[in-house]
């Protein structure tokens, strides 16, 4: 049976995982025997890194070392230097889809290459883009990316025996946070609304362990300023996030906390630890208060379903606020591994979708697809043929993350200093969406060149200030004579199933055209090339 991946490529844990040819989700353990891997890399050597469990405990050793936390930064213009070589959040999530890539291999027997990853779907295009690329110089082929919840959802609709439902995914994980809302309906599995925060995780919570831990140690020992010693606080981040777990099932723990010549024993108790990060989950409230307004204002007034999905989800108040708060039932299914075990039937399905000729446009399966196509995409996937059918009728809509638009100049403003952000697209648009063309004008006298600046929503809600927005793209209508003032210019915004944006521009007086597909200022295909050869120069270990 040929093989397709699903990824849960974490901020904390990764996980990867397919489906059997009973039809079962598996889930590939770790070298340890464990079912998810911390999404840790530490640069033992110049030419050699350790990735995962013993990555992690190496913090304490050679902190300075150690990338970890890295899908926070994805798509920033960020870079790492580790033995003098450069490194940015893309390479290193690279060495860790390539360390779950060898894991997959050593269970299966076989190569690892078509894969799908999930991401928050609270990414915008710069941060699914990275996650691509991170694929692509892991020297995987990248079939899609792919929601955390729309995976979630898949696999609860395998265990829900495939009945119309309309759930709110609750996606709390190590360093992002996601509330969705996803109608069941037959074959369709379709994104309503979306909102979350690419900041908002379990790490979150175990900071707060770490501020009070060194309060402790303060106050038993108030000469003592330990917050500056890098490898104590990275010891005392690791049993910050145990001391969570425990908290999860215990009332109260104690640890000692011991730096060079003074300790302190500290008892810290679940009530006080849910004082401590009540904000924390009071953010995450927020936001789902938001995503339910969103989806009362499109039509949903009840979900059938509240799932809880991410680690983080284990803690007791978390279901007990969404109770208090909004009268919900959360129901805790595979928290840890519900989005790859999702993520592998997500693949299976994109793996039948691009073996199958004359696909539709919404990517099932057309009606002129012969019984001797399916029948030989069945033999290679070693898959019943009706099964093959299902998968490729198989329907996910996705929505617009965040609002998307350019940037324009106040006509209003006597001074033309004003800029603000025209929103074409909105949040929560149902995919494929185009908008325009839509009317513009020039606000100068004589202009030559049209300068069409993309930007993305940066912000929790929708903005028209510039500091809530953040530039993604940009492009030149050029070669124009000098246009008098208000010359009238349209622009349309198109994007795809994949969250594909391309913009158009045209300057009406002369017809010039300006097409920006944007795949983000990010690395070009060259670049990539020269990373994946500069990490395949790595002896990976675990």
């Amino acid at each position: 049976m040929a093989i397709t991946y699903g990824i849960d490529l974490g901020t904390t844990y990764s996980c990867i995982a397919y489906i059997d040819e009973s039809g079962r989700p598996v889930v590939v353990k770790s070298a340890l025997g464990e079912d998810t891997m911390p999404s840790v890399v530490y640069f033992e050597e110049p030419a050699s890194v350790v990735v995962g469990r013993t990555a992690k405990d190496s913090t304490i050793l050679e902190p300075g070392l150690v990338a970890s936390l890295v899908k926070r930064q994805m798509g920033q213009q960020v870079s790492f230097e580790f033995h003098g070589q450069a490194h940015t959040p893309e390479s290193i999530s690279a060495l860790i889809l390539k360390e779950l890539a060898r894991m997959a291999e050593v269970q299966t027997r076989e190569p690892v290459k078509d894969v799908v990853i999930t991401v928050p779907a609270y990414f915008g295009i710069g941060e699914r883009e990275a996650t691509r690329k991170a694929g692509e110089i892991a020297g995987l082929n990248v079939l899609n990316v792919v929601p955390e919840p729309v995976a979630a959802a898949l696999h609860y609709e395998t265990l829900s025996g495939g009945d119309d439902r309309t759930i709110l995914v609750f996606d709390l994980g190590g360093g992002t946070f996601d509330t969705t809302v996803i109608s069941l309906e037959g074959d369709d599995i379709r994104v309503v609304c979306t909102d979350g925060d690419d900041h908002l995780g379990g790490a979150d919570w175990d900071d707060r362990i770490v501020d009070y831990l060194v309060e402790q140690l303060h106050a038993a020992h108030p000469d003592v300023d330990a917050s500056g010693d890098e490898s104590f606080m990275q010891d005392l981040a690791i049993a910050a996030e145990q001391l969570k777990k425990e908290l999860s099932s215990a009332q109260t723990r104690k640890f000692v906390v011991r730096f060079p010549g003074a300790t302190a024993q500290v008892e810290l108790s679940r009530a006080k630890f849910e004082e401590r990060t009540s904000e924390l989950l009071e953010q995450t409230l927020g936001i789902t208060q938001r995503t339910v307004d969103t989806a009362r204002g499109l039509g949903v007034d009840r979900f059938d379903e509240v799932l809880l999905v991410g680690g983080a989800t284990r803690m007791p108040a978390v279901a007990e606020r969404l109770k208090e708060r909004f009268g919900f039932e959360p129901r805790l299914t595979d928290p840890d591994l519900a989005v790859a075990k999702g993520a592998a039937r997500f693949a299976l399905i994109e793996s039948v979708k691009v073996s199958l000729p004359d696909r539709t446009e919404d990517g099932g399966a057309s009606s002129t697809v012969s019984e001797e196509a399916v029948q030989e995409v069945a033999d290679r996937l070693s898959l019943p043929k009706d099964t093959v059918k299902e998968l490729a009728d198989k329907k996910i809509t996705g929505v617009v993350p965040r609002a998307f638009g350019i940037k324009v100049i106040d006509s209003n403003d006597p001074r033309l200093e004003r800029e603000y952000i025209e929103h074409l697209l909105t949040a929560n648009t149902p995919l494929p969406s185009h908008k325009g063309p839509q009317p513009f004008q020039t606000v100068a006298p004589n202009q030559t060149e049209i300068r069409i600046e993309v930007w993305e929503q940066a912000g929790a809600t929708a903005s028209e200030e510039l500091d809530d927005n953040a530039q993604i793209g940009e492009g030149l209508i050029t070669g124009l004579p000098p246009l008098p003032a208000g010359s009238p210019v349209e622009v349309a915004f198109k994007m795809n199933e994949t969250g594909l944006l391309t913009v158009f521009a045209k300057e009406l007086s002369t017809e010039k055209v300006l097409t920006i597909e944007l795949v983000v200022a990010g690395m070009d295909e060259a670049q990539v090339s020269a990373v994946r050869n500069a990490i395949a120069r790595y002896k990976v270990g675990a």
